[in-house]
């Protein structure tokens, strides 16, 4: 929407924010770090607002909470919009000299009424009005989101309904006002600022214009097809109709991670040559022909990261890697050796100059610079400047010259998840992340800790009730691909109807046998937020309970 993958702010722009807007994110939880600047801005004096389906330990630090059916974000974003303008809150000026498709966009929303909203999301319609007016009459608002709008299969749709509520009251280009997709794990902003996506090369430059094509091209004495490639999603596609054979995974771990994960197992066994390169022995790993055992761990390597803020800082290596473990790069290298070309790099350092050379991003961020400063926000054009922390501020420039391309307003529609209940599954499932835990475990398992829980079915107390379940009864979750069994646990801030699990022990319970492959097809994301489940009491149970 406005040119650039990521968020518009920093983190001490949340601190100095008068109203910040958390939807779809258990920050406490899944970005404890992040979440200490919202507690800074609460000390401040900011309000928090929170859009969530569950009480979360988030939720309970928020001046309101708003506790939405899953898959109605867009009903109630829309919902928000349409106070505003009722209320005459919306930023003419930024609208009239920033924006595109205004028009279309107010039709797009006048029908959701706060009535309607309600009956159709379940928060009550004062919470939304609290909600428009306190972000509409906000000098700085923050408005940010996670895995909890974007796992849907109307992924991008969500977002945009959100990025309509800062184009409609000018809360971005600005200090203190920005958009934020808050990075689910370490270094993803700087996996997708280095090109690790289909369409983009690194620093963004799309990969169907010729002039940044041929800018590469020099430096890398090869030719770059003028074609996007496939993101994960499509990867599995082209293995399920035979157009993708082989498959080198670095990093990560498909055979637990990808939604209905059965069906993922069979395309990835089926594939002619599979090549895992990684610091663990994960179940995808187990499923390939060659292993690569790398030293990527965060304490055995040089380079940099870049956070949900934009910010890279330098990782420096304190450890050597364990025997027969080899440097990423030193891997890569290596096979491009193999393959008879010559990269000669003589160590990380040259790398991230050669990305300097060509992302004018990056450009100013040297070693030495990013050490004496501790860390730079891209854009960083020059080594002899540093540029505002948010993005996009020529959006408030008089000159339409100087503006540039306007921000367009989205008129998106409302859709329910694409799993309906029924009799036989009536309870929606949900999944998510646990601060104790981390991604599918790999990282975080094989370890005795007070502090790590195993894997439960958290269900509401009338549920449980309902069930005749306590807290430690084995229950079975099934779906319509697959079906689990784990202990029970009661929690209060779950809503009835609604049933809570994470990913993060598949090798105990597989959560991803419960989850609907159905994908956004803008973005390739599947729907992980929204199955439909039945659960019942497991006829074998344990010998005791188990403690919550």
């Amino acid at each position: 929407m406005f040119g650039a993958g990521g968020g518009t702010s920093s983190y001490k722009e949340i601190e100095d924010a008068d109203v910040v807007v958390l939807w779809g994110s258990n920050a406490r939880e899944t970005h404890p770090i992040f979440f200490h600047h919202v507690i800074q801005a609460k000390r401040r004096g900011a309000k928090l607002f929170v859009a969530d389906p569950r009480v979360t330990s988030t939720a309970r630090f928020a001046d309101a909470h708003l506790p939405l059916r899953v898959g109605t974000d867009i009903a109630l974003a829309h919902a928000v919009a349409r106070e505003i303008l009722a209320a005459g809150l919306e930023n003419r000026r930024f609208i009239e000299g920033a924006t595109t498709g205004f028009e279309e966009f107010a039709a797009c929303v006048d029908e959701w009424t706060l009535p309607r909203a309600e009956a159709e999301t379940g928060v009550p319609a004062e919470l939304i009005r609290e909600l428009a007016h306190a972000y509409g009459r906000a000098d700085r608002a923050q408005l940010c989101w996670t895995l909890g709008i974007t796992e849907h299969h109307n992924a991008v749709d969500n977002v945009l309904s959100l990025i309509n509520l800062a184009l409609l009251c000018g809360h971005v280009g600005r200090y203190g006002a920005g958009l934020n997709p808050l990075r689910g794990q370490n270094n993803v902003q700087g996996g997708g600022d280095m090109g690790a996506i289909p369409n983009r090369l690194p620093g963004f430059a799309d990969i169907l214009d010729p002039e940044h094509r041929a800018r590469f091209d020099t430096a890398w004495g090869s030719s770059i097809p003028p074609a996007y490639g496939w993101h994960l999603t499509q990867m599995f596609e082209a293995m399920g109709r035979g157009d993708l054979r082989a498959l080198y995974v670095l990093g990560e771990n498909p055979a637990q991670s990808e939604a209905d994960v059965g069906h993922a197992i069979s395309l990835l066994e089926g594939l002619d040559h599979l090549v895992v390169q990684d610091i663990f022995m994960t179940k995808t790993a187990e499923l390939a022909d060659v292993v690569l055992p790398a030293s990527a761990a965060w304490c055995e390597a040089e380079g940099t990261a870049t956070n949900s803020e934009r910010r890279v800082q330098r990782v420096r290596k304190a450890l050597e890697p364990p025997e027969g473990a080899r440097d990423d790069i030193e891997i890569i290298l290596e096979i491009a050796a193999r393959l008879g070309h010559e990269w000669k790099y003589a160590d990380a350092e040259a790398i991230w100059d050669e990305l300097r050379s060509l992302s004018p991003l990056h450009a100013g961020m040297s070693y030495r610079r990013l050490e004496e400063l501790g860390g730079i926000q891209w854009p960083c054009y020059s080594e002899d400047r540093l540029e505002p922390s948010f993005l996009h501020g020529r959006l408030w420039e008089e000159d339409p010259e100087k503006r540039g391309r306007p921000a367009p307003f989205s008129a998106v529609s409302h859709e329910l998840p694409v799993e309906s209940l029924s009799e036989e599954y009536p309870l929606r499932l949900t999944t998510g992340r646990r601060l104790d835990s981390y991604n599918t475990g790999v990282q975080s398992g094989g370890y005795a800790s007070p502090l790590r829980r195993q894997e439960t079915v958290d269900m509401s107390p009338a549920d449980a009730a309902a069930l005749g379940a306590v807290d430690g009864t084995l229950v079975r979750v099934t779906s319509r691909r697959g079906s689990v069994v784990a202990p029970a646990r009661v929690d209060p801030g779950l809503p009835t109807g609604l049933v809570f699990m994470t990913l993060h022990f598949p090798d105990e319970v597989d959560i991803n046998q419960l989850t609907i492959e159905a994908t956004d097809p803008k973005s390739g994301t599947a729907e992980f937020k929204a199955a439909a489940v039945r659960v019942e009491i497991e006829p074998q149970q344990p010998a005791a309970g188990l403690a919550s």
